[in-house]
Formats: C-alpha cells, sequence, structure tokens
C-alpha cells in the first residue's frame, strides 16, 4: 500500500511582514535563513517516507509560479489550486478524492507547508508510527505536540492518556478538541497534563478519510465524488473552479475530528511551531547569551537583549540599546517594533 503526502499550501498574510504579504506569504520564504524556503524543508522532511511522486500540493491559483520555481520536481498533476479560499476541510476532501482514484489503498499525511521540526528523526518515527497504526485500525491519527508553556495561539486536544492503544502503546484515544484558549485557561491545561498543542498533522487511509467526509460531511463528499470523470482530465480545472466555491468554508476539525468516533493522538516531541509571530521565530532559531537571534550575516549588537534580527540582503547590520524589538528588512523597507506590540504590525502597511 502506497504513502501520499498531502502538502496544504493555500495560506495568505503578511504575520513577518515586511517579509511576507498575500501575494508571498510565508511559506514560500527563507524565515529561518537556511537557503530553504517553510515549504520546501516540508517536502525534504518527508524524504525517505513519501516518494515525490506521491506529494500532493494544494494551494492557490495565484501561487502557481512560486509552486513552480520552488517545487519542480514535485509532478505537475500532483499540483491541486483551489480557486477560492475555503478553509481545510474542501482542501483535503479534494485531495483525498484525487488519491482514491489513482490508489484506492493509499495512504494518507497531511501537513501544512508553513511549520517547522526540529528534530526530524523524531518526526519520521512518529509518522511511520502513526501511518502503521492508521493502516491496522482503520482510525484517524492526529500528531499533538507535548506543550511547554501556556500557548494562545494553538488549539489543543485533550488525550485519554488511561487508554492507550493494545497496537501502539504510545498511541492514546481522543477525549475532544479545544478552541484557542485565553492565558488562564492554557495554564490550567499544562497543570492538568492531560492536553496537547494540536499540530495539524493528520494521518488516515484514504477510504477511511473518504467515509468520515460522506458521513459527516455529505455535501462536500458529494461536490469532489461529482468531478471524478474529470480528474486527471484537460477539463478538471474548469469544473473544479465552477464547483468549488459550492464548498462550506469550514475546517477539518469542525468537518470531520470532532464528530468522528475512532479519533486518536500521537503524543510528539519533536521540536515544533507553527512560527505564526516574529517571536515564535526568536525562540526557535539559536539565541546569543543575551536571548539575541539573528537571521542574516555581519549584524553585531551591542547592550541589547531579547532582540530577533532578519536582515539578509544587507552587508552590515548594527543595533545598539534595544531590548525586546523584531528588526526586520526586505526589499528596501524596514521594520522596527516591539515584540510586545507585534500583533499591530498588519495595521502599519
Amino acid at each position: 500500500m502506497a504513502n501520499h503526502l498531502v502538502i496544504m499550501a493555500g495560506g495568505v498574510g503578511s504575520r513577518f511582514w515586511p517579509l511576507s504579504n498575500d501575494t508571498r506569504p510565508k511559506q514560500f520564504l527563507d524565515v529561518l535563513g537556511c537557503g530553504k524556503t517553510l515549504i520546501q524543508l516540508t517536502v525534504e522532511r518527508f524524504k525517505g517516507l513519501i516518494p515525490l511522486e506521491n506529494v500532493w500540493v494544494v494551494t492557490s491559483e495565484a501561487f502557481r509560479d512560486l509552486i513552480a520555481e520552488q517545487l519542480p520536481d514535485i509532478p505537475s498533476q500532483n499540483l491541486l489550486f483551489e480557486p477560492c479560499r475555503r478553509n481545510t476541510a474542501p482542501c483535503i476532501c479534494y485531495a483525498s478524492w484525487k488519491i482514491k482514484k489513482r490508489d484506492p489503498r493509499a495512504n494518507i499525511v497531511v501537513a501544512p507547508s508553513d511549520h517547522i521540526i526540529a528534530d526530524v528523526g523524531k518526526f519520521q518515527e512518529a509518522v511511520t508510527d502513526a501511518l502503521d497504526f492508521a493502516i491496522e485500525t482503520d482510525a484517524i491519527v492526529t500528531l499533538g505536540m507535548r506543550p511547554t508553556y501556556p500557548e494562545t495561539g494553538y488549539g489543543y486536544i485533550k488525550a485519554d492518556f488511561s487508554y492507550s492503544s493494545s497496537r501502539k502503546k504510545n498511541i492514546f484515544r481522543v477525549d475532544g478538541f479545544k478552541e484557542k484558549p485565553d492565558h488562564d485557561t492554557a495554564e490550567e491545561y499544562l497543570r492538568e497534563g492531560h492536553f496537547l498543542w494540536n499540530s495539524g498533522l493528520f494521518v488516515w487511509s484514504v477510504s477511511t478519510i473518504i467515509n468520515a467526509f460522506r458521513v459527516y460531511e455529505p455535501a462536500i463528499s458529494r461536490i469532489f465524488e461529482g468531478l471524478l470523470p474529470y480528474y486527471d482530465t484537460p477539463e478538471e480545472q474548469e469544473r473544479l473552479d465552477q464547483a468549488f466555491p459550492e464548498c462550506p468554508t469550514i475546517s477539518v476539525d469542525y468537518a470531520i475530528l470532532e464528530k468522528a468516533e475512532e479519533i486518536f493522538v500521537y503524543p510528539a516531541d519533536f521540536g515544533w511551531s507553527d512560527l505564526g509571530t516574529w517571536s515564535s521565530l526568536r525562540a526557535n532559531v539559536p539565541q546569543d547569551k543575551y536571548g539575541n537571534a539573528t537571521i542574516g550575516s555581519g549584524i553585531d549588537l551591542y547592550e541589547s537583549h531579547g532582540n530577533i534580527i532578519h536582515a539578509t540582503s544587507l552587508k552590515k547590520v548594527v543595533v545598539q540599546g534595544l531590548d525586546g524589538y523584531v528588526v526586520a528588512e526586505h526589499d528596501g523597507t524596514l521594520l522596527i517594533c516591539k515584540l510586545t506590540e507585534e500583533q499591530r504590525i498588519k495595521l502599519f502597511h
């Protein structure tokens, strides 16, 4: 049975402005300064687990050229272009029906395109275990991250640690999914010890997820099942463009996960972040003894603490006397902002 990877890459936004914007969101940026974009790193970490011919990317038509530029080795027939945004449930249903037509016994890993993983070895071990379990049980498996602090920007998974699978002792039944909490609730989740960060990484067989859509979201399922005669034909994109807007805007969490019964979680610890803010980027790159993180060469800091400096196109950057700031330069635009005020960045441009 073949393993397939579905990468969700349709997100837009400018959380990393001035680097990112709606025409070049963070998944297409080298925010780590490593020479590879986040979506390139996503594909790379599955090397050895899933062959390139089984890698699928669902994205916006607006990003067609970026995908072709950054992922030239992905088969063109595996690039799926949404005509409009409808959240993750329609995106996953579309890809699942496409895969089912090609390989009715396929297994699927669904991954966001813009997250980072520190320990790729542990990550591959977790994905392999989750795939084995999903194949044996026809269950839905999600990867939950062990929380290290009371994060309010993530959704949470409540795990029943008293019930582990007889097949995999490190996989547990899910008690429920929780929305992004306030700070006090997040602290309570940490104290209770039953809660994990929802990573947005899912594993299932194609038959399991198709059946789940048929049961819990039949209207969405009918749309993409109805397109079966047109998949892999010259008419596919035109037919998709007509049908896709009929889908409701709904996440796979609401559409499927919160309704299905056989849901399990693999508690993992491989250094994960969804890189939603400049602060989270600072926390996931090396820092000097004063808590400063720098991305780019020729950056010198003096009497400064707890900053992140991102300047990869400048020959020399000198910062003195800043505490807790983001300094970011891109294409002639310079941002200097307190990290505590970064939620206001969207107001500056």
